[in-house]
This record gives structure tokens, C-alpha cells and sequence, in this order.
């Protein structure tokens, strides 16, 4: 790529302009004075200043005003909006309109050789402001759309309509206001397209002679009543849809928008499943890549059967206008897609194809069907996205095979080490049959990095490198491959902690994918790191609105409010999961820990005694055996531990010692010491064995620290515990660093040491953070008056009253 095309990539940015009017009647000290005065209000709104920190922002001068081009969240330039609405308020001899448009902008050299930003999203913009007048905020169409998925801004959109504007171009406008913002008179451009279309109206109906006009009206009834007798069969959906219609979230659906459901597998061997599930999501995947459409992630669409009977209803629940159902046979080498494109909101097919082809010819296949949907949504494609579109990742029908096998794993529900390993065995096969599939290695990538970072696999240094070495292959590979430049950025953040270098990648992957929702749920995970919850909620929520039904997604929404001691918040995120898949095991488990820390065991035991974990899930067993041992009645779970020991789970790794760990405290609270002690010993050596190979592995440190505490070997425990906190120091990881400090006042209270025990807790009762124990959920002043490790600390005034006062949040 040359030097003048890389210059030329295009990313998505928001853009606020911002101009005052009538500045070229100002005299010219009137001029100076007018655009000192608005530099100053701009430069002091948290939100200029917040983005310029982060390096979020480029601030462009346009003579009567400026061009602020944000790189963050789409709300970030209509907060911006509102502060200097506000502070204009206090000067109203400075008149100033707004507009706000999402779109492409790319890097450019001006004459001067600085950098510079132009593209379509900073034309636009400025093509909306000028619609306004003094104190209106205009918002495109686009930019409402992303704004009416958040609660908070319906309230403040009211539509326009469409204006014709410069050279010709059409663009829909959206008067952002509310009591003390914006400007709630329309502008007068549109008051005059009002009055023309008015004029125009009364000339038509004027010129219409009367007994012409009454046959017309009298056909239109006829047609009417004999559509109501027609359709009388259908009113129950048609009522639906008008429901839905009305609602403020149906009104603002995207035009552009859809929903790939899952593929109906014809094939004669169910095994073939997974080949229908690869077809859909590489048909999702490349409309995906094109910015002029809004495609909801498959994450989201895979909870619904393949062809369901309430379309419109899924569709409002994923917030899209059309819906592509289809259906895949493969028999031997040859393969038969059938596909058809709805539009929701009547049920109406808009169009259906059907293709045969061989095996090796299924990639013309992908892209002819991404083209046609394109095409039929009307959606504008750069040459960049035509040839993505046109894309064939592999000439190895073996080797895509094995892809879609392991991509089919990564696609299912839950991070356990079974799908994990999977995917892995997978991918590794693909890649081995073709060396050249960059797909292939830059999703083993996210694969590797994904499981070091959770310990859904186990967190060697093999692992790491392995990690590396993929996501450098399929940049090697195609440098421009969006899932590549993703992938290196998750592993930067998952197993270098290199934060500034993995946000760099991400908003690189953005231009490339700019409907992956896997770009701001990584960008969540990296500044929930670094404690920027603000940040951290609003890049969830923009993952959400491009995913809304990803229930890992959704789990990690809640875990941030659990780290954040937020139940009430946590609780009804983790119930939206609950609502998409019933029988979760790991979320009821979660809701069950929550109750511990609220201090309701009834509430907890309610929830958590049904539950049955599968053999390779450990996190139910641990959050029931939290459960008896804080209840202090540990004889239900001790014969289940037991048994699950006796037949470990070997892709577990170092969990099934922690699993020994919890038995071995179980067995001490139910008083047989002896026991406990040999189940102890039993786990620190099984926990050893994995310490060389895992030495940055905080939470395995943290179980061998607890293990030598319970077996009284106190130096140890304590070097363990402090060895743990320099692997994992809180400046690097503000979530997971309080983790090994919960751990040291949990070996220093159970060795005597109650001043730095109470030290220990006084920060992480303080702090958000993942808790050591079950569930990760942080220690509460509830969870201290229950713990029994805590039990030498009772008598301490200290102790007492940090388990009675409230922890800061």
C-alpha cells in the first residue's frame, strides 16, 4: 500500500460543528472578541477535555467557528453540546447552532504539511449545522439512531424530516432539545419547506375537478375495505407490528439494518450443523465490514431458531428493519444455500435466492449474497469494502472446514476450557493445513489470549507466545485484515497488560470493522483496568446496542457492576442474560454470590442449592461451597467435592487444586481437622506442579497462599501472598490488583497478623475490585461478619467496626 493510500484509510468519527451566526456582520474586533469568547466556553467543557486527555479529540478551526472530531463514543460530541449550550446560556449575545454527524473522516496533510482530518463525516456535519438556526443542536439521522438506543437521549429527539442541501445532497435532520437545551422552534428552512409543500398542496387540490376527486376517495374506500376483509386473518400480527411501531425504539431503527439469523442445517448428518453456523456468520461477517449498514453481531442472533414465526417482534428486540433467514444442505462436496432477505416491519420478502456450488466455490457463494443485500438495502460500498466483500480466505476446503469447526465453538455461550480447548484443536488444524489463512490465525489468537486472560485455558508461557506468534502471522499476512489488527490488540491488553498499544489496534480494527462489537466490549475491558468506569459503561453500552443479546457480553456488563459493589444494577443485567438463556447455570450461581454478599444466605441457598454444574465448570461448585461453609454447615457439600475430585476434569489445570482447596476448608469447618489437613497437602503439591510453567499466574500464587496458610507454614504463605501482589500490582490492573491484597489479609488474619490483616482489608473494602473467593464478587462488610477466616479477627475493634460501618464506593 502506498504512502498516499495509507493517508487515505478511513476510520469512523463523530463530528460537532460548531459556528456563530451572523458572524460576518460582526465588525472585525467584534469577530475576534466572538470566536476568542467561544474558544474559551469549548475549551472548558469536561467533555473537550476529557477526549483531548485520552486522545480522543482533534479540534479543526473553520474561521466563524470549529470542527470537533471525536474518535470515542458517539455521545461524546452531543455531551460536548450540551456543556456549551450551558454556558452560552449565561452569554446570549453570542449566538451559536450545532450539528452532529457520525461518519467517515480520514488523515490528510495540509499545505503546511501538519496533520489534518476531512472525509464525509466533518461534510455533513457542517451540512446539518447549517440547517439550524441560533441555539439549535441538529443531529443527522444516523447519530439519532445510535442516541434513541439509550434511554436517556429519546426524550430529547425530534424529528425534522428530509432538507435537500449543497450539490444536491438529501439529508434527514433531528432537533435535539428539551426544556433548557437546544432550540425547540424548527428552523426556518424547514418552516419554509413546510409552507411550500403547503402552497403546493392547495394548487394540486384546486386543480382536480370535484366529481374526479369524489371517485377517488370513493376507490380508496373501496380498496380499503377490501384490505380490511383480506387481512382480517392476519390482524393479530398487524396489530403487533403497530405496536411495535409506535414504540420509541421501533421509530428509531436504521433504515440500513439487519439481523442474520441462524442458518437451518438441511444436511442428512446433524454433525453438519456447525457448517451451516459457518456460513452465516461469514455472510454476517463481510456485510458487517461495510460502514453504511448497522449489522447486529451473530453473538446476538443465535438465540433464535432458524426460521421463527414473530419476526418483527425479534426484530424490535435487536433493533433492525430487514431480517435474512436461510437454510444450508452440504452433501459430500457439494453445497446448496437458500436464502431470502425480509423486511420486518409488514413480513414482506424483498428477496430470495437460491445457489448450488461445489465445496471449493462456497466463498463466491458468501459474497454473492452479501453483495445482493447491499444492494438491496441500498447501502453505499467503497472499493475497499467491495474487494472485502469479494474476499477468499483460503483455496483449502479442508483447512476452511476446520476453520468453521473451531469458529463455531467460539461463537457458543459461556468461556470454559471445554469449548475453549476446542476452538484451540481447531483452529491450530487449520492453520496447519493452510499457513497462509489469516482468518484462521488471527482467531486463534483471540482464542489463546482470551484464555490466558480468564484461565479458561490454562495461562502457560507457551500459551502467550503462541498467542503473539498467530496474531503476527495474520498481519504478516494481510496487514488490513480487521480481525488481525483486533486480535494483536487483545493480545496486548489479555497478556502484555500494554494498554496504551492495545487501544492504538482497536481504534485501527474500527475502520476495518466498523460494526464489531468486540471493538468497544475491548475497549470496556481496557479502560475498566485502568478504573475509568465512566468510560468503561459507556463502551458497553455501545457494544450492547451493536450486540444486544450477547450474553457474555452482557455478563461482563454486570461484572463491572459487581466490581463496583452496584447489586441492584448487576442484578437486573444478569436477569437480561437469564431472559435469553433460562438454564444458565453460571448466572443463577453469580446471582447466588451476590446474595452472600449482601448477606442473605436464605436467599443464596435458594438459588444455589438446585443448581448442577457440568463436570468442566467450576464456578457453581465453588459459589455452593462459599455458601455451606459461610452458613457453617459444610456436610451437603464435602461427599460432592469428593466426587468431583475423583474424576477431575484434566482441562481444569491448576482448578481442580483450587477445588481441593475449598474441600479442605470445608472439612475444617466441619471439624475433622485430619482431613482437612491431608486434602491441604494433597493441593499444594497438585498446585506446584503447574506454578513453573503459570509464573505470572496471580490467582494460582493466590490458592498456593491459602493452601500454606490452612497447612500453618506461615513465611511462605505470607511471601506467596506478596509475591502474588508484585505480579499483579493495582497501578497496573486496578479490577484484578485488590485481588492478591484480599488475599493477604486473608493469610494474615489466619496467621496471627491482625494488623496488617486489617490493613489489608481497609483498602479493598475501599476499592472496586474482582474479589478473591467465589464468583469473584468483592468483599462486602456483610461477607466479613460471615466469613469464617475471619474468625480470629472478632474481637478486634478494629475488625468490628469495618464488618459494621459501610465500605466507600
Amino acid at each position: 500500500m502506498s504512502d498516499a493510500q495509507k493517508s487515505l484509510r478511513l476510520e469512523i468519527a463523530h463530528v460537532l460543528f460548531v459556528d456563530i451566526v451572523g458572524y460576518s456582520k460582526f465588525l472585525i474586533d467584534e469577530q475576534a472578541e466572538a470566536l476568542q469568547e467561544l474558544n474559551e466556553i469549548v475549551r472548558k467543557t469536561d467533555a473537550t477535555q476529557e477526549a483531548e486527555a485520552s486522545g480522543q479529540l482533534i479540534i479543526l478551526p473553520t474561521g466563524d467557528g470549529m470542527a470537533l472530531v471525536f474518535t470515542g463514543s458517539v455521545e461524546c460530541p452531543v455531551e460536548c453540546a450540551l456543556q456549551i449550550n450551558q454556558a452560552l446560556r449565561a452569554q446570549p449575545s453570542l449566538p451559536v447552532r450545532m450539528g452532529i454527524h457520525s461518519g467517515p473522516v480520514h488523515h490528510v496533510a495540509d499545505v503546511n504539511q501538519r496533520e489534518n482530518i476531512a472525509g464525509a463525516g466533518i461534510n455533513i456535519a457542517q451540512r446539518v449545522m447549517d440547517c439550524g438556526d441560533a441555539g439549535h443542536i441538529l443531529v443527522s439521522k444516523r447519530v439519532a439512531d445510535d442516541l434513541a438506543q439509550y434511554r436517556r437521549w429519546q426524550p430529547y429527539l425530534h424529528d425534522l424530516g428530509d432538507i435537500e442541501v449543497k450539490h444536491g445532497v438529501v439529508v434527514s435532520v433531528v432537533n435535539l432539545y428539551a426544556d433548557v437545551i437546544g432550540n425547540p422552534e424548527p428552523p426556518e428552512q424547514f418552516k419554509n419547506i413546510a409552507q411550500r409543500a403547503s402552497a403546493a398542496g392547495a394548487t394540486v387540490a384546486r386543480g382536480i375537478p370535484w366529481h374526479e376527486l369524489v371517485l377517488a376517495l370513493l376507490l380508496i374506500a373501496a380498496l380499503i375495505i377490501g384490505g380490511v376483509f383480506f387481512f382480517r386473518h392476519r390482524a393479530q400480527q398487524t396489530m403487533a407490528r403497530a405496536n411495535a411501531a409506535a414504540s420509541p425504539v421501533a421509530a428509531a431503527i436504521p433504515e440500513k439494518s439487519i439481523a442474520v439469523l441462524p442458518f437451518e442445517n438441511l444436511s442428512s448428518e446433524k454433525a453438519n450443523a456447525y457448517f451451516a453456523d459457518g456460513i452465516q456468520d461469514e455472510i454476517l461477517t463481510r456485510l458487517s465490514k461495510i460502514a453504511d449498514l448497522k449489522v447486529i453481531s451473530r453473538t446476538s442472533t443465535q438465540h433464535y431458531k432458524s426460521a421463527p414465526e414473530n419476526l418483527p417482534e425479534i426484530a424490535r428486540q435487536l433493533g433492525v428493519a430487514h431480517i435474512l433467514e436461510g437454510s444450508v444442505q452440504k452433501s459430500g462436496d457439494a453445497v446448496r444455500v437458500n436464502v431470502q432477505l425480509i423486511k420486518a416491519a409488514n413480513d414482506s420478502h424483498i428477496w430470495a435466492d437460491t445457489f448450488d456450488r461445489k465445496l471449493t466455490d462456497i466463498f463466491s457463494v458468501e459474497s454473492e449474497i452479501s453483495k445482493a443485500i447491499a444492494e438491496q438495502l441500498r447501502a453505499k460500498l467503497t472499493g475497499e469494502e467491495k474487494q472485502v466483500i469479494a474476499a477468499k480466505p483460503t483455496n483449502n476446503p479442508e483447512a476452511y472446514d476446520a476453520y468453521l469447526r473451531g469458529l463455531a465453538y467460539t461463537l457458543e455461550p459461556g468461556n470454559i476450557p471445554a469449548t475453549a480447548l476446542a476452538a484451540q484443536k481447531y483452529l491450530r488444524e487449520a492453520v496447519r493445513l493452510d499457513p497462509k489463512l489469516a482468518l484462521g490465525w488471527a482467531l486463534l489468537s483471540y482464542v489463546d489470549s482470551r484464555g490466558y486472560r480468564t484461565t479458561s485455558l490454562q495461562p502457560t508461557v507457551a500459551l502467550r507466545d503462541e498467542a503473539r506468534q498467530a496474531a503476527d502471522t495474520a498481519l504478516t499476512l494481510e496487514p488490513d485484515l480487521g480481525e488481525a489488527v483486533l486480535a494483536k490488540g487483545f493480545y496486548l491488553y489479555a497478556c502484555l497488560k500494554d494498554y496504551d498499544a492495545a487501544v492504538s489496534y482497536f481504534k485501527q480494527a474500527r475502520q476495518f470493522l466498523p460494526n464489531s462489537s468486540r471493538i468497544p466490549e475491548s475497549l470496556a475491558y481496557v479502560t475498566r483496568r485502568r478504573g475509568q468506569w465512566d468510560q468503561t459503561e459507556s463502551y458497553f453500552n455501545e457494544a450492547e446496542r451493536l450486540d444486544p443479546r450477547n450474553v457474555d457480553l452482557l455478563t461482563q456488563h454486570a461484572l463491572s457492576y459487581i466490581a463496583l459493589r452496584a447489586f441492584p444494577q448487576a442484578l437486573r443485567k444478569l436477569d437480561q442474560v437469564l431472559n435469553i438463556t433460562p438454564d444458565n447455570v453460571d448466572i443463577v450461581a453469580l446471582k447466588g454470590s451476590i446474595a452472600q454478599a449482601e448477606g442473605d444466605l436464605p436467599r443464596a441457598a435458594a438459588m444455589l442449592g438446585p443448581l448442577r454444574a457440568n463436570a468442566n465448570d467450576a464456578n457453581p461448585v465453588e459459589a455452593q461451597s462459599y455458601q455451606a461453609i459461610l452458613e457453617r454447615r459444610p456436610g451437603e457439600i464435602i461427599p460432592r467435592l469428593k466426587e468431583r475430585l475423583g474424576k477431575p476434569d484434566p482441562a481444569l489445570g491448576y482448578i481442580n487444586g483450587e477445588l481441593r482447596l475449598w474441600l479442605g476448608w470445608a472439612q475444617a469447618v466441619a471439624g475433622d481437622h485430619a482431613a482437612a489437613e491431608e486434602t491441604w497437602r494433597e493441593a499444594r503439591g497438585e498446585l506446584e506442579g503447574f506454578l513453573k510453567e503459570q509464573p505470572e499466574n496471580f490467582v494460582l500464587i493466590g490458592d498456593l497462599a491459602l493452601t500454606n496458610m490452612f497447612l500453618g507454614d506461615k513465611s511462605t504463605a505470607l511471601a506467596l501472598a506478596e509475591r502474588a501482589m508484585t505480579v499483579l500490582p493495582v497501578e497496573k490492573d486496578v479490577v484484578s490488583g485488590p485481588y492478591p491484597i484480599e488475599i493477604l489479609a486473608r493469610v494474615a488474619a489466619g496467621t496471627g497478623e491482625a494488623d496488617r490483616a486489617i490493613a489489608a482489608l481497609q483498602k479493598v473494602l475501599a476499592t472496586p475490585y474482582s474479589g478473591a473467593l467465589a464468583s469473584n464478587v468483592p468483599l462486602t462488610r456483610a461477607l466479613l461478619r460471615l466469613d469464617p477466616m475471619f474468625d480470629s479477627l472478632r474481637n478486634d475493634p478494629r475488625f468490628q467496626k469495618l464488618a459494621a460501618s459501610p465500605a466507600r464506593k
